[in-house]
């Protein structure tokens, strides 16, 4: 298996999240530039490098048994103090749409457990996403 770098592996936890349930779509794609653009965790880092990732991502999760080769490069290339760092951007990708699916909430749990996010962690990451991508339309009340 070869190895990603870290930036890299911050753009495959992104794009695990956003192919769970089985496409990429613009929207995701679109929160995955602006983080690249936006976030000083991607300060020095491309969007031509960050859509290289993004593809090669995709591709390998194309592959037999590509998720579990996705994962293992993520969890093989992040430093420990960007596991979080991971999750959340991962969190905000599945989060874009409004809400989770049962698939991406399960491809997210399960790189949770790959990186080593703890799970009380885990949680506030995940409210911190829904409170960020909370639809206005929640205010309407029914009539």
């Amino acid at each position: 298996m070869s190895t990603i770098t870290p930036h890299n592996a911050l753009i495959y936890a992104m794009v695990i999240a956003a192919v769970a349930d089985g496409k990429l779509k613009e929207s995701e794609v679109a929160a995955i530039e602006v983080a690249v653009r936006h976030l000083p965790i991607f300060q020095d880092y491309s969007l031509d490098a960050m859509r290289v990732a993004t593809g090669d991502c995709v591709a390998l999760l194309d592959e037999e048994d590509g998720i579990d080769a996705a994962l293992g490069l993520v969890k093989e290339a992040l430093p420990p103090d960007w596991r979080e760092t991971a999750y959340a951007l991962a969190c905000d990708i599945v989060a874009v749409d409004g809400h989770g699916r049962q698939e991406e909430l399960r491809w997210l749990e399960m790189l949770r457990h790959e990186i080593g996010v703890e799970r009380l962690h885990a949680a506030a990451i995940e409210r911190g996403a829904r409170a960020r991508y909370k639809r206005a339309a929640a205010l309407v009340p029914a009539e």
